[in-house]
């Protein structure tokens, strides 16, 4: 499976920062990717813009709706990954996030295909059953792109199953409901954790409500790595266009965190 990925682990608890792939501008992501990777995100989320994203809160829906009204769609994102990774501009593992309906209507076989030209170093399908993999999957491995799988807190007798079978890093989601920056995380981190952890061959990265540095380092202590989205979404809704310094400095503090 893809080496950029485990070597983002290596180095210490990773960051992992997710941003929508258009919003404000497919020029403006690319821009953003590349200011959050030189301050010290080691795998960046590349949401692909969809009408109907269900595991998601209202910050990162109103960004696929903005990405969507400029015109950002599978194939332009496609293209923007394809130059970040041949003017070199990007070195760091790049992951899409999107739906099933997508990746279906593209083709398996011809999404995965695209995803290794261009330089995509794992899928998260968020609204893909564990149990219906198979076939996703296979087309995934054939060219060599993980295909990340997910555990929530409602998936505990499954929990040995997934960690298992799991490509790239396990995704633990931290909270019920959908994405969105919550003040406390209450779900029981360190029992998931501890029960996904025998099983995986994987590292474990852990996402959905964390948005402050204390809260970065508290989850550290049990997962390898740390997943940030409607946070860094925020910042771009509020900013637009001028947001990369913003981001910059909000990644820079997050990383910080993981390091103590």
């Amino acid at each position: 499976m893809t080496n950029r990925i485990a070597k983002a682990f290596e180095g210490g608890k990773a960051f992992i920062a997710f941003l929508t792939g258009g919003d404000p501008s497919i020029e403006k992501t690319e821009e953003f990717i590349v200011e959050m990777e030189k301050a010290g995100a080691d795998i960046i989320e590349i949401g692909i813009p969809f009408s109907d994203p269900i595991a998601e809160g209202p910050v990162i829906q109103a960004a696929n709706i903005r990405a969507l009204n400029a015109g950002a769609g599978i194939d332009k994102i496609f293209c923007m990954v394809e130059r970040l990774r041949q003017t070199g501009a990007s070195q760091v593992p790049l992951v899409f996030l999107t739906y099933l309906n997508p990746v279906f209507r593209y083709g398996y076989a011809a999404f995965f295909k695209r995803c290794a030209g261009a330089g995509v170093d794992g899928v998260i399908i968020p609204d893909l059953p564990f149990e219906e993999q198979a076939e996703v999957k296979a087309a995934a491995r054939a060219e060599s792109i993980a295909l990340i799988s997910l555990i929530a807190p409602t998936s505990a007798g499954r929990i040995s199953k997934i960690a298992g079978a799991a490509d790239g890093f396990l995704y633990i989601v931290s909270s019920m409901g959908v994405t969105g920056v919550r003040n406390e995380i209450k779900t029981d981190i360190p029992s998931i954790a501890a029960a996904a952890r025998p099983y995986a061959k994987v590292p474990l990265a852990v996402g959905f409500g964390i948005n402050t540095p204390h809260q970065a380092a508290e989850i550290a202590r049990y997962a390898d790595g740390v997943i940030v989205g409607s946070a860094i979404v925020k910042i771009i809704a509020e900013h637009g266009y001028a947001a990369a310094p913003r981001i910059a400095e909000y990644v820079t503090a997050m990383k910080k965190a993981l390091k103590h």
